[in-house]
């Protein structure tokens, strides 16, 4: 099952295309890497998915729900940004709460943060104030409060920057076991290579608003011709 598609999505900026005509398919339960230079059109292609920006032209669809047309679709997915955007004022077991709240929940709420805190190592930290926080810290209950609904899909935009060794890997460690013991789909821009190599099943490489190349690694090898070439090296020849 199709669970995110992008359908001839574009974006133009005073008659200049940002993003042009994006067609993709993410199925269930993959880990889909967007990728691309600064400037390539990956933010705004993410902030069409997140309801921020609304198309030029086009479609996003969540479940086969347009979020435009249908608002409430939106909420079939969390979002965490490249910055946290956190009240650095509450603990992190009241961010967790009051964003569940803002979403209408209230019989279970209490048992869902409770199960965040213990699935993001945070239960010892929980009644800290936020602006105590680690980076790393504050990357986790952000990663809480996109998942406080329940969704299917995480949209992560460039969610391991400036994060040390230990708090990366315990970041993608949650991110494939929500893909491959949830279900769940997640949707992830970064510029760690690494990381890409580690957890996707599926590529795109974006430059100048166009798909230049999309696939798993093993086939973005066999495009290139070169079984053994680095993903550094697929990405460098497509944006050249």
């Amino acid at each position: 099952m199709n669970i995110i598609e992008l359908n001839n999505l574009t974006k133009n900026y005073n008659g200049v295309p940002a993003v042009k005509q994006l067609n993709l398919v993410v199925p269930e339960g993959q880990v889909f890497a967007f990728l691309g230079s600064n400037g390539a059109g990956k933010t705004t292609t993410m902030k069409m998915m997140t309801g921020q920006m609304k198309p030029t032209e086009g479609k996003v669809l969540f479940y086969g729900r347009d979020i435009w047309s249908d608002r409430e679709a939106r909420k079939l997915a969390g979002y965490v940004p490249d910055v946290p955007l956190l009240h650095e004022g509450l603990t992190g077991r009241e961010m967790l709460r009051f964003v569940g709240a803002l979403y209408g929940k209230t019989t279970d709420l209490q048992q869902q943060v409770d199960k965040i805190l213990n699935q993001l190592e945070l239960e010892d930290k929980a009644d800290q104030l936020i602006k105590e926080y680690s980076l790393g810290m504050k990357r986790k209950i952000s990663i809480g409060c996109s998942l406080i609904h329940q969704p299917k899909i995480l949209l992560l935009d460039e969610v391991t920057n400036g994060l040390d060794p230990k708090a990366t890997r315990e970041v993608k460690d949650y991110i494939l076991s929500f893909a491959k013991r949830d279900g769940g789909t997640v949707f992830l821009t970064t510029h760690v290579l690494s990381i890409v190599e580690e957890l996707a099943d599926q590529i795109i490489i974006l430059d100048k608003g166009v798909i230049k190349m999309s696939g798993s690694l093993d086939e973005l090898r066999e495009m290139r011709g070169r079984n053994e070439s680095r993903l550094e090296d697929i990405f460098l020849s497509a944006v050249e």
